[in-house]
C-alpha cells in the first residue's frame, strides 16, 4: 500500500514530472546536506571543503585587476583570523545576528569582510555603491543595521542618524584590523555557535518591477547551494592533476550572483581576478594577462563580446567556459558566439535572489540547448501554475514557475505583505516568471508576468522580441516595453541602441522583427536611445524606459 502512496513511483525519468503530484522533481543525483540540528556557519562550512581539496596555502586567491596585487589563501585566511577577532572586540561589541550594512565597490578587502562577518554570525547586507543617497537611506530603514562599512568615497550617502558605527575600508584603521592579529589555524573558531537556520545575509532584490525589497536567506540557504555546485565540480578521478580555475569577475559582489560565486570559488580553491569597474576592453586585457578560463556573466556581455571587433585584439585562448544568468539568450545570438569563439562553452542557467540557483546546464550535449536554461538543480522541486486558475500544470503548457527548496529565502524584511504574496503556506516560492518545461526536463523561461505586453487579446513577450532585435548586424542593444495604445490596449515599442556608424531607422527595425514573427507580435514603435538602463545583474529595467516613453508621450499631447 506504501508503494501506491509513494510520488516517486510515478515520476516521468526523462521529464522529472509527477503526474499524481503535479510537481516537477530534480534529474540530478542528490545531494546529502549537514544535518539540520547542526551548529554550522556557511563560511565554516566553505572552509571545510576548501580544506578537503587540498589546495596550496600559496595558491593566489585573488588577484586585483587594476594594481595586478595578488592574494594567497594563506594570506586570505590570516585577514580574515585578524579581521574576525578585531570586530569582536568592538565597543559596542559586535554580536551574532546584528546586521552590518556594506556600501563599497569590489576590492580585495570585501570578501575578508564578508568572510570574517558570516564567522560571527552577523548578517552581512551589501548594497549597491552608486545608488542614490534616498535609495541607500530606504535599504538602511529596512535592514538597521548595528554598523557600517563603506569607502571614502561612498560613506556619505549613508544616513548618519541612523549609523552609530561607520568603518571605511581604505581607512589606516581597517587596514591595521586586517592585519593586527594572524593564526595558522585554517578554520577559525571564534566561539560562537550559528545555527544553519540563523540569518545569514540581507540582499537586494533588482527592483525591476518596483522599490527593491531585502531578501533574507540563511546560512542553510548558501550551504545547501554550495554542496550541490561542489559535488557537481568535484573531480571525479583524483588521480588526474588539477588545472587551476581562473575566474575573471564582472560581477557586482553586492549581488546575489556574484556574493554566492565569491563564496563558491574561495570553497573550490579558484584563482579569482577582481575589477572595480566593468570596462569591456579592460576585461579583454585582464582574460590574456591573467589566463581566465571562466567568467560568470550576464547576457549583454555575452552580445557585447559576439558583436565587437575589439575582442579580435586581445589573446582569449585561455576562456573554456562562460557561466550566463539573469535574463534568457537568444538562439542567433549564442550561435553568433560560438562560431567566433568555438572553444568556449556557454553553461546557461536561472536562478534568483529569493530562491538560488534553480536550473543549470551539465555537459556540452545540455549546453547545446541554446533556449533553454537547463535542468533543475539538485534538492529543487518546481510547478508551473496557470495564472489564473492556480492548476498545476504538465511539460509544454507555460504558467508562472513555483520553486520549493533548501535555497528558498525566509522572506521579505519589513514587508509582511509581499512575503505573504510571494512563499505559499507550504514552502513554494512563487517566482513571477512565466515558462514551461519540456518533456525532458529542459525550462525555458517565457518572460516576467508582470512584463507581458497586451496586444488586444494577445500576449507578446519582450524576450522573445528582444534577441531578434540583438541580432541584426545595426543594433548594439536594444530593449521592448509596452507602449499604450487605445485601439489594441498596448503596442510593443523598442527602444534601440545603434552600432557605431549606422543610420538604421525605424522603418527598418520594424521589417526586420515583422519578418520573423506573427502579426500581432510585430514592434509597432521605435525609439533611439545611447544606451540601455540595465540593473547590476544585467536585467533590463523596463520600468524606466516605460517611464521614458510615457514621458514623451505627454510632451507631445
Amino acid at each position: 500500500m506504501a508503494e501506491e502512496t509513494n510520488p516517486s513511483r510515478w515520476i516521468d525519468p526523462k521529464s522529472g514530472y509527477c503526474p499524481q503530484t503535479k510537481t516537477f522533481h530534480t534529474l540530478r543525483p542528490p545531494v546529502p546536506l549537514p544535518p539540520l540540528s547542526q551548529p554550522l556557519s556557511v563560511i565554516h562550512f566553505a572552509l571545510s571543503l576548501l580544506q578537503s581539496s587540498a589546495a596550496a596555502p600559496t595558491t593566489t586567491v585573488f588577484i586585483d585587476a587594476a594594481s595586478g596585487r595578488h592574494v594567497s589563501y594563506d594570506n586570505f585566511i590570516g585577514q580574515v583570523h585578524s579581521l574576525t577577532l578585531s570586530l569582536q572586540s568592538l565597543a559596542p561589541a559586535l554580536s551574532k545576528g546584528h546586521v552590518a550594512f556594506i556600501l563599497s565597490p569590489t576590492s580585495l578587502h570585501v570578501p575578508v569582510l564578508y568572510f570574517s562577518l558570516l564567522a560571527l554570525g552577523v548578517v552581512v547586507s551589501p548594497a549597491n555603491p552608486i545608488g542614490s543617497e534616498s535609495e541607500i537611506a530606504h535599504q538602511v530603514r529596512l535592514t538597521r543595521p548595528a554598523i557600517a562599512f563603506a569607502t571614502s568615497a561612498t560613506a556619505h550617502k549613508l544616513p548618519r542618524d541612523e549609523l552609530r558605527t561607520i568603518i571605511l575600508l581604505d581607512s589606516p584603521e581597517f587596514l591595521s584590523m586586517l592585519n593586527g592579529i594572524r593564526s595558522s589555524d585554517t578554520r577559525p573558531d571564534f566561539g560562537i555557535e550559528v545555527s544553519q537556520t540563523d540569518s545569514m545575509a540581507i540582499l537586494f532584490s533588482s527592483g525591476t518591477t518596483g522599490r527593491v525589497k531585502g531578501v533574507l536567506l540563511t546560512h542553510r540557504n548558501f550551504i545547501a547551494q554550495l554542496a550541490g555546485v561542489h559535488a557537481l565540480r568535484r573531480k571525479p578521478d583524483p588521480t588526474l592533476p588539477d588545472e587551476q580555475t581562473v575566474s575573471l569577475f564582472m560581477l557586482p559582489l553586492f549581488h546575489v550572483y556574484g556574493f554566492f560565486m565569491l563564496v563558491l570559488a574561495v570553497t573550490m580553491a579558484e584563482t579569482l581576478v577582481l575589477r572595480e569597474r566593468f570596462d569591456f576592453e579592460a576585461m579583454l586585457r585582464a582574460v590574456e594577462r591573467y589566463k581566465v578560463s571562466y567568467m560568470p556573466v550576464s547576457p549583454p556581455l555575452i552580445v557585447s563580446l559576439a558583436k565587437s571587433e575589439l575582442s579580435q585584439k586581445y589573446d582569449l585562448s585561455s576562456l573554456r567556459r562562460i557561466g550566463c544568468g539573469g535574463a534568457p539568450l537568444g538562439n542567433e545570438v549564442v550561435e553568433r558566439f560560438t562560431e567566433k569563439f568555438p572553444n568556449v562553452e556557454i553553461v546557461q542557467g536561472y536562478g534568483l535572489t529569493e530562491g538560488g540557483g534553480v536550473t543549470r546546464m551539465i555537459g556540452p550535449e545540455e549546453s547545446k540547448r541554446y533556449a533553454s536554461v537547463g535542468r533543475l538543480a539538485e534538492n529543487m522541486e518546481a510547478k508551473i501554475v496557470d495564472p489564473e486558475t492556480r492548476e498545476a500544470l504538465p511539460p509544454g503548457r507555460r504558467g508562472e514557475l513555483w520553486l520549493r527548496s533548501p535555497t528558498v529565502m525566509k522572506g521579505y524584511v519589513g514587508d509582511d505583505k509581499a512575503t505573504a504574496e510571494t512563499l505559499h503556506s507550504d514552502g513554494w516560492l512563487k517566482t513571477g516568471d512565466l515558462c514551461f518545461f519540456d518533456d525532458e526536463g529542459f525550462l525555458y523561461i517565457v518572460d516576467r508576468l508582470k512584463e507581458l505586453i497586451k496586444y488586444k487579446a494577445y500576449q507578446v513577450p519582450p524576450a522573445e522580441l528582444e534577441p531578434i532585435l540583438q541580432s541584426h548586424p545595426d543594433i548594439a542593444d536594444a530593449a521592448v516595453i509596452p507602449y499604450p495604445d487605445e485601439e489594441a490596449g498596448q503596442i510593443p515599442m523598442a527602444y534601440v541602441v545603434r552600432k557605431p556608424g549606422s543610420n538604421i531607422n525605424e522603418a527598418a527595425v520594424m521589417d526586420f522583427v515583422a519578418k520573423q514573427v506573427a502579426p500581432y507580435k510585430k514592434i509597432r514603435r521605435v525609439s533611439f536611445i545611447n544606451s540601455i538602463p540595465k540593473s547590476p545583474a544585467g536585467k533590463i529595467l523596463r520600468r524606466e524606459l516605460i517611464s521614458h516613453a510615457l514621458s514623451s508621450r505627454s510632451s507631445n499631447l
